[in-house]
């Protein structure tokens, strides 16, 4: 059975008017929890002044902040799934339902030519938007998530040594974090996503994916990195900065991180904010057309996490 192709589009503009809308209750409820905890009068005001911000969004069902970012896709895609088309027609049908978003909810067309600063007025263009693809086994359906991630500041990188190791980390965490707070280069409280190995692009891939993909809570299997992940939340709230910069206690909502298997001389390491706006919805389509909506993307699955050569 083939999913129509008129039900990804569907979804697709469905899923680009829920992120920029609505709060993700796993966000909501972590922002919730550390404004119990911030000592900062300032901070406090702010994340108030944001919640009230999101509620009256909902209500109106108009977007959250200004400033509606980058919109970009995560697909993944169920092995045995057949789409109406191919998925030449899944790609179109993410562009033209950017488009259509762009004017009816609307979303501001941030996206430009990088020389000659063309506009289309529709966050569609050269390589935009953005589309990662990944796979799962013994599956029939599509999964397709948007994030709505601001596209100028709030990410770094580094390429590390072996001898370097954790304290290394801890360094350039705390480094990048307190030059993101002075400068201004972050909007925190933020989900902190951390990509640690692969090459360099793959660096940043996860780093983004730890960032956006995974939700508040949510640990990393393996022991020891779900140790450091709490570790560098509890680090980068001790350098007395909260929501906006401001002095307080609260600048990491949660991080995340993923690995992938670098070169043996180094480990590079890329560290990416997800705003006070954390944007992110994700439509299932089944092979019978039937759409399911939710916020937790589900995007590191085991197989994404697999070693072996064999699954």
């Amino acid at each position: 059975m083939k999913i129509p192709i008129q039900k990804v589009e569907e979804a697709a503009l469905e899923i680009m008017r829920r992120a920029a809308i609505e709060i993700p209750a796993d966000y909501k409820q972590g922002i919730q929890e550390l404004q119990k905890k911030e000592t900062g009068k300032l901070p406090r005001f702010v994340i108030h002044a944001m919640v009230d911000n999101w509620e009256a969004a909902d209500q109106d069902r108009r977007p959250m902040c200004a400033d509606t970012g980058l919109p970009r896709y995560y697909v993944k895609v169920g092995n045995n799934a057949s789409v109406e088309n191919g998925f030449v027609a899944v790609e179109r049908a993410l562009r033209h339902a950017t488009a259509e978003a762009t004017v009816t909810i609307p979303l501001r067309p941030n996206r430009v030519h990088p020389l000659w600063r063309t506009d289309h007025n529709n966050n569609v263009g050269l390589n935009a938007p953005e589309v990662e693809w990944s796979f799962e086994p013994d599956a029939d359906w599509i999964d397709i998530t948007t994030v709505h991630k601001g596209g100028l500041f709030g990410t770094d990188y580094r390429m590390l040594f072996p001898g370097d190791g954790i304290d290394g980390i801890k360094r350039f965490v705390l480094d990048t974090l307190i030059a993101f707070g002075k400068r201004g280069l972050a909007c925190q409280p933020a989900i902190v996503g951390i990509g640690l190995g692969g090459s360099k692009d793959t660096c940043m891939q996860l780093g983004k994916q730890a960032a956006c993909l995974r939700t508040v809570g949510d640990r990393n299997p393996d022991p020891k990195v779900a140790e450091l992940e709490l570790e560098l939340m509890k680090l980068g709230n001790s350098i007395g900065m909260g929501a906006m910069g401001f002095v307080g206690s609260g600048m990491v909502v949660d991080c995340h991180i993923e690995c992938g298997f670098t070169h043996t001389g180094g480990m590079p390491i890329s560290l990416h904010t997800f705003c006070l706006s954390s944007r992110r919805a994700t439509a299932r389509i089944h092979a019978n057309g039937e759409i399911e909506y939710r916020t937790d993307p589900q995007w590191f699955t085991p197989y994404m996490r697999r070693e072996t050569v064999e699954w």
